[in-house]
């Protein structure tokens, strides 16, 4: 127990400190490629910050805990919404277009929709609903790059030198950040998931709340550097492209490893859980 509860601290006090570069590497990339800052909050920051649910699903599939993989996936969804997002628009108002994140956000429900619905056909995930979700994870990183040449908006970050070594550095960097923040997220992990099991709580229960929870905690770390850096586009767009990635990359992971059926409480609550925070999204892009 002792060792759990320093691995849950030690994890939560680093994973800020490396977010702040995490952050400001990954600004750095978006003004040296002409990339918009959401595109890289959506890909670069989306991908990243959803890498520990990744992990964690994996894992908890070739051990044969198809709940905690799913579990993960659901609260992960409902923190990054109702936690990272809250906290960060508490601490700073979050400014931005709303109609620059409306083909996202309208993304984002109908790709929730599919997996609720495959979630819910025979109650398990098969290796074909795995293919589909990766199917949709495609066409999705194929429309967003398409955008991205639309158009570019500076970043807020001093003039830098264009080199390919400056290149290769801020790719090394934003590399070792990224494990950083995976290694901390593993450590919350640990330590959270070690407590539970230690009061008795069931994996399912673990899986959509604390490892959901603790895998969350990237996201939330970088959404409140990049507001306070005023990166308000990149902070959403970590939000959304986090989520994104969970209903279809973190959901196809255990179904690709081997057909799961998935625990009743999780079925039932696909009718309730996802399509609030939908509705929530849907209100929130065409206000």
């Amino acid at each position: 127990m002792e060792l759990a509860i320093i691995s849950l601290g030690a994890g939560l006090i680093f994973i800020f400190f490396s977010a702040d570069y995490f952050i400001e590497t990954s600004a750095k990339i978006a003004n040296i490629y002409k990339v918009k800052p959401l595109i890289i909050g959506i890909l670069i920051l989306g991908f990243g910050t959803s890498a520990p649910e990744m992990f964690v699903s994996g894992l908890a599939a070739l051990e044969e805990h198809p709940g905690l993989s799913v579990g993960n996936a659901f609260g992960s969804n409902i923190f990054n919404i109702a936690l990272v997002l809250g906290i960060t628009a508490i601490l700073k108002p979050i400014k931005l277009e709303l109609k620059n994140i409306r083909f996202e956000l309208v993304i984002l429900i109908v790709f929730t929709a599919i997996a609720g619905l495959l979630l819910l056909h025979n109650s398990n995930l098969s290796n074909f609903d795995g293919f589909v979700l990766l199917v949709l994870l495609g066409v999705f990183l194929w429309f967003t790059f398409k955008e991205s040449k639309k158009v570019h908006h500076e970043v807020n970050i001093p003039s830098l030198n264009e080199g390919s070594e400056q290149k290769l550095k801020l790719w090394r960097d934003l590399v070792w950040w990224l494990f950083v923040l995976i290694v901390c997220a593993q450590l919350i992990v640990y330590g959270a998931t070690n407590i539970a099991t230690e009061i008795g709580i069931p994996d399912v229960i673990i899986g959509i709340t604390v490892v959901a929870l603790g895998t969350s905690l990237p996201e939330l770390a970088v959404s409140i550097t990049g507001v306070y850096r005023n990166q308000h586009e990149m902070v959403v767009g970590n939000i959304i492209g986090s989520n994104i990635f969970n209903t279809v990359a973190v959901l196809a992971i255990p179904a690709l490893i081997s057909t799961s059926d998935i625990p009743l409480i999780l079925t039932s609550g696909v009718s309730g859980i996802w399509p609030t925070y939908s509705a929530f999204f849907l209100d929130f892009g065409f206000m």
